[in-house]
């Protein structure tokens, strides 16, 4: 009895290291799940953030607002490549008929910070997930960098810029305006400068590198280099941060200006990311995916609907209209084939098979056609039918026992030999039935 509880005593402190085990090996597996799924940490803010944290307010926040569509950040830069002189509200007015979100299309103003992002996919990609993530640490972080920069001595106000500190809903903030309303400088700057020195050795800041096309010389002073400004800039930057409410705000009446096909309503004035517009790019975090995959999911559908069955019903009623407008009916069409011309097709694959018939041989005078005379004396034409040797089972064994001596003496009689002129005795090589001769043999053959 002893030995038995032993034993189970024994069994039972196996099943609790087991039962540990198992508990150890789940906790490391919702960790390792837990830590592909948060969010950025503050280092990757700071370092993806840095290119573009001390650029104008308003501009800065329809940045982060397009970076949210990658995949229309990509076209949007090719257009720029192709259009690289349209800047200002005239080249948002170029766009407008681009299927690319509003955000996007405002940065067709400034080409110079889309080539720079088209350059960048990846840094665009992570800096919208990491603004649907959190956008208020994002606005925090944006303020963060600021205040070194500031105290680096490296942010205050001249000709391209105007820097002040205001308070916005109980928070300090660093607001930068361009210096004129209408002429926006966009700064391109060397972190490891603006910023003093860099906090993170192990997360070097993102740095994005002038377009020569728009920074001519590309001399930086003090880190910096800003180029020629963007003037004409009127509507086309309507967006601004709201660094109290942790968001972006957008102006109605300038968004309204310059989308006069997609108008806000007047209280409509936050940032609401289209999933619709985000394509095939996944989102990063459980809650962007919880928020927006359902919608990038239905946009999809949609998209692949259009291009499907609708979309070539669609393709194929248009090109029926303009044949029609051209004065080409294809219903028509196909009526007259299956009445008349159906007609005249079947005439003429009747006039082919007694083509060449004259009297009783078919393309010669005799009873020889290529491959004789099926029947018998006929061609394929007038006498007897082309098939009708099928009919007659002995009769094909016989003209089979015929060809074949036909062929032996065709080998052995001294001259035959498969010739399409004349003929030996008994015909050639590939005779007839009957009387003829084949190619070479008896009457006609090929001349």
């Amino acid at each position: 009895m002893t030995y038995f509880f032993s034993l189970v005593l024994q069994q039972f402190g196996r099943v609790r290291q087991a039962a540990a085990l198992l508990a150890v090996l789940a906790a490391c597996v919702a960790g390792a799940a837990h830590a592909q799924d948060t969010t950025f940490k503050t280092e990757e803010l700071d370092q993806m953030l840095a290119p573009i944290a001390l650029y104008p307010d308003s501009l800065l926040a329809q940045i982060l607002m397009a970076s949210t569509y990658p995949v229309d950040v990509k076209d949007a830069a090719a257009w720029t490549k192709a259009n690289p002189d349209a800047k200002g509200d005239a080249a948002v007015k170029q766009v407008e008929g681009q299927s690319w979100d509003p955000a996007v299309k405002s940065l067709a103003a400034f080409p110079q910070v889309l080539t720079m992002m088209g350059a960048k996919p990846n840094d665009v990609q992570r800096l919208g997930d990491a603004f649907l993530a959190d956008p208020a640490r994002v606005m925090d972080r944006v303020q963060f960098l600021r205040k070194k920069a500031q105290e680096a001595g490296n942010l205050k106000s001249n000709e391209q810029q105007k820097v002040s500190t205001q308070t916005d809903a109980g928070k300090q903030a660093i607001i930068i305006e361009p210096a004129q309303p209408e002429q926006v400088y966009v700064p391109v700057y060397q972190p490891s400068v603006a910023y003093g020195s860099w906090m993170y050795p192990s997360y070097p800041p993102y740095y994005w590198a002038p377009p020569p096309y728009y920074y001519p010389g590309g001399a930086f002073v003090g880190g910096f280099l800003w180029g020629a400004a963007v003037v004409g800039i009127a509507n086309g930057l309507w967006g601004n941060c709201n660094w109290g409410g942790g968001n972006v705000n957008i102006n109605v009446n300038k968004f309204n200006n310059v989308n006069v096909n997609n108008r806000r309503e007047s209280g409509n004035n936050s940032f609401q990311h289209n999933a619709e517009r985000r394509g095939d790019v996944p989102y990063r975090d459980s809650k962007s995916r919880e928020n927006y995959g359902r919608k990038q999911a239905d946009g999809a559908q949609n998209r692949e609907s259009f291009r499907g069955k609708d979309g070539r019903d669609a393709e194929r009623s248009r090109a029926n209209e303009t044949l029609r407008d051209r004065g080409a009916d294809p219903a028509a069409g196909r009526d007259k084939l299956q009445g008349a011309d159906r007609e005249r097709a079947n005439n003429a694959v009747r006039d082919s098979s007694n083509r060449g018939s004259v009297g009783d041989g078919s393309r010669g005078a005799g009873g020889g056609d290529r491959g004789g005379n099926l029947g018998g004396d006929g061609s394929r034409g007038a006498g007897n039918n082309a098939f009708s040797g099928a009919r007659d089972a002995g009769g094909a064994q016989q003209r089979n026992i015929d060809r074949g001596q036909a062929s032996r003496s065709s080998a052995g009689a001294g001259g035959a030999n498969r010739s399409f002129s004349g003929g030996a005795a008994g015909g050639g090589a590939r005779a007839g039935g009957g009387g003829g001769g084949g190619r070479g043999g008896g009457g006609g053959g090929r001349r």
